[in-house]
């Protein structure tokens, strides 16, 4: 009956705290920011939303919706499905690559419905544990010893969540590269649903899908664009067989997307370079702001510099915080009113948490991180 297993996490779509510091992606666009005041979509003449009729979509999606999320990552239309967010293509990836007993591999920590979604189609999971001391950096060396000839999918993400932390290209080329030898079969699911969220004028990287047929990425509009409520995502992949059982695979679990969806995310990304723009300058602002604050909390917190993203991993010193003292540190943020991601929701050790400072203002970032600083002084009293 257990199929899917219970992670705090959830949490995140239920009661908000007073400062919001555990959510992964920026403030949400709303619909007058897409919206005229004659709810036209665009100005070339399509229809407003008032006589749009409220049918089923294609199960491929919207082929000017897969046209402008081709061309963002040198693809065609034709590589693209559009899904119902990207949690969905990552399921559909896992049902249809993994029968029961075949090996997968990922590397934690990792979001949880990455996981779940292969342990769910019963595929034997082989976990990569990434080093919060190595910066999260993907050793080429460690994860070949994971793959064999039943290998069937490595699923990975870049920039990763919780981390930010982003795969070198070189890194995805040489793990491609092992991957041909070692597990012929397999293919690379690459979460690429930060890839655009770099800091001010840090340059995009290239999307991976083009390196190599056996590349699947994934995204979606939840991070970057600010429309997580939209629940609009893609996979993209070059392989026709595959890109064929995935439009089969959504036909027979939702048939569609919303149409009414799919032309909100058709304007958000015909809208794609201002709404990123301020966004990068948002970001790069509330990551300088973070890194100012671990400077002064130094003697009690270790980080992972992001490289892209709203979001960083920070740990609680173990010279300072005693597994009791993590446990209280949770309490005492509780208390100040704020929320941080425990680490155990991706698989890390609770001493590690995610840090969002995309989501709130930069006044209410402040006052977080006031917060964050007095429950860590409080507990970190306690440890001494």
């Amino acid at each position: 009956m257990a199929r899917f297993p219970k992670n705090d996490i959830m949490s995140l779509v239920e009661a908000s705290p007073r400062y919001e510091l555990a959510e992964s992606y920026g403030p949400n666009l709303r619909l007058g920011d897409l919206l005229g005041a004659r709810d036209l979509l665009d100005a070339s003449g399509q229809e407003g939303l008032g006589e749009m009729a409220l049918g089923y979509g294609t199960a491929e999606g919207d082929l000017r919706l897969r046209q402008i999320i081709a061309d963002a990552h040198g693809a065609g239309p034709d590589d693209v499905v559009v899904t119902i967010g990207g949690t969905h293509a990552l399921f559909l990836i896992a049902f249809i690559l993994c029968d029961k007993g075949d090996e997968a591999v990922a590397a934690s920590p990792l979001f949880p419905p990455a996981r779940s979604a292969l342990e769910a189609v019963g595929a034997s999971l082989r976990t990569l544990k990434l080093s919060f001391d190595r910066g999260y950096r993907l050793d080429i060396a460690d994860i070949s010893g994971s793959l064999s000839e039943r290998t069937r999918l490595v699923s990975l993400a870049s920039p990763q969540n919780p981390s930010g932390v982003a795969l070198p290209r070189e890194t995805i080329s040489d793990l491609l590269d092992v991957m041909e030898k070692k597990s012929p079969q397999a293919y690379l699911l690459l979460d690429e649903t930060y890839r655009e969220a770099t800091y001010g004028d840090d340059p995009i990287a290239a999307s991976a899908v083009t390196l190599s047929t056996n590349v699947i990425s994934v995204a979606s509009l939840s991070k970057c664009h600010g429309a997580p409520g939209l629940r609009l995502g893609w996979a993209i992949t070059r392989d026709p067989a595959l890109r064929e059982q995935l439009v089969l695979g959504k036909f027979n679990t939702v048939i569609s997307c919303s149409p009414v969806d799919e032309a909100l995310a058709l304007k958000v990304l015909q809208e794609r370079e201002p709404i990123i723009a301020e966004r990068r300058e948002l970001f790069a602002a509330g990551l300088a702001r973070t890194a100012r604050w671990v400077e002064e909390n130094a003697p009690f917190v270790d980080w992972v510099r992001p490289d892209a993203g709203a979001i960083c991993c920070l740990r609680l010193k173990p010279a300072i915080f005693d597994d009791l003292s993590v446990t209280r540190f949770y309490g005492e943020l509780a208390k100040e009113g704020i929320r941080v991601a425990n680490g155990i929701w991706f698989g890390e050790e609770p001493r590690v948490f995610r840090l969002g400072f995309g989501l709130l203002s930069m006044a209410d970032l402040e006052g977080a991180l006031r917060g964050l600083s007095a429950a860590i002084g409080r507990t970190a009293r306690r440890a001494a």
